[in-house]
């Protein structure tokens, strides 16, 4: 719903970004990680990369310095058994990369290590999440194409929009473009809701 915000970051804690856009103060909830790249960024313009999670009794968005934590979020979050609050969890105990690096090498205390994450859900982690793993260093497979790309960029809405789950957009885009890069936007969408 909510690709980034950019604004003024008026607030930050270790837990939370309150960052003001057009005269709206947006509560992002945030890593350690994120923490760590924009507590210097007080009072600055900031761009943050979103999650919107919306629950029965809750709706929250998480806010990322970049989209790599990001895509590393919503990767942990489509394992059976952990939730956002796990997952960041994980990401203010690890940097993305760290994330990546653990789950390639099937480093099952690394994630134990974590407040929360038991042996049972480290496995499975590493087990769902190690054939995503790029075998060039260590990046999930949909991080491969430019991530900056406005084609990609404007079928991943489209997809959003009709309601298909973003870590399952990012695989299929991923695999489109890296098969064929030049692809038109109208294209990448015919092709992506065949595969999907």
């Amino acid at each position: 719903m909510y690709e980034y915000i950019t604004g003024r970051l008026e607030e930050i804690t270790p837990t939370d970004a309150i960052v003001e856009a057009c005269g709206i103060g947006y509560d992002l909830v945030i890593s350690l990680s994120t923490f760590s790249k924009l507590q210097s960024a007080q009072g600055q313009t900031v761009k943050l990369y979103t999650y919107h999670q919306v629950r029965e009794d809750d709706e929250s968005l998480f806010g990322f310095a970049d989209r790599g934590e990001r895509s590393v979020f919503t990767q942990l979050i489509s394992v059976s058994g952990v939730g956002a609050g796990s997952a960041r969890m994980i990401l203010s105990a690890m940097t993305a990369d760290e994330v990546k690096e653990a789950i390639l090498t099937g480093d099952v205390n690394r994630f134990k290590a974590v407040k929360g994450i038991g042996l049972k859900t480290a496995q499975r982690i590493i087990i769902d999440l190690k054939d995503k793993i790029g075998k060039g260093g260590g990046e999930f497979s949909f991080e491969t194409a430019p991530a900056s790309s406005p084609v990609r960029e404007e079928a991943f809405g489209a997809l959003t929009m009709l309601g298909f789950a973003k870590p399952a957009i990012e695989k299929t885009l991923d695999k489109l473009l890296k098969e064929k890069p030049d692809y038109t936007v109208e294209e990448l969408i015919k092709r992506a809701l065949k595969l999907m």
